[in-house]
């Protein structure tokens, strides 16, 4: 049983036993020892009291920024994106491969905005489809 109050003391090989001990399996390759003991203190911690709280739990469960993000820009052939930028109107449509855009398909929404305006943009960004961080 591996201590919580040992794990700052020990050396590489001890903590690679740790490792081997808690999660049965070897540590990755590369992982410092300083990150080994992170993880190992949090994980004799969460076994110590038989699992994660109800409320890391659901923090765990919420869809995160960019799980978020990405769901929004799913979009479905079809479908119609409109942009205004710098007076002209640019229409977009969904299709099956992609995007079409002044009569030729496209594979990103990325390659279209920095074509509308010059500069790198993000697609889904420039197109209205998700929410600029606050």
């Amino acid at each position: 049983m591996i201590r919580l109050e040992d794990i700052g003391s020990m050396e590489r090989e001890a903590l690679l036993d740790a490792w081997l001990e808690v999660f049965r399996t070897p540590a990755p390759k590369g992982l410092s020892q300083s990150m080994m003991r992170r993880f190992l203190a949090f994980e004799v911690q969460v076994q110590a009291k038989q699992g994660l709280s109800r409320q890391s739990q659901r923090a765990l469960a919420k869809p995160t920024d960019k799980q978020a993000k990405h769901a929004a820009t799913k979009l479905k052939p079809g479908g119609r994106l409109v942009r205004e930028w710098n007076g002209v109107t640019h229409i977009v449509d969904v299709t099956e491969k992609g995007f079409a855009w002044q009569g030729r398909d496209w594979r990103s929404l990325s390659a279209i905005a920095k074509e509308i305006t010059g500069a790198h943009w993000s697609g889904p960004r420039f197109f209205g489809l998700t929410k600029v961080a606050s």
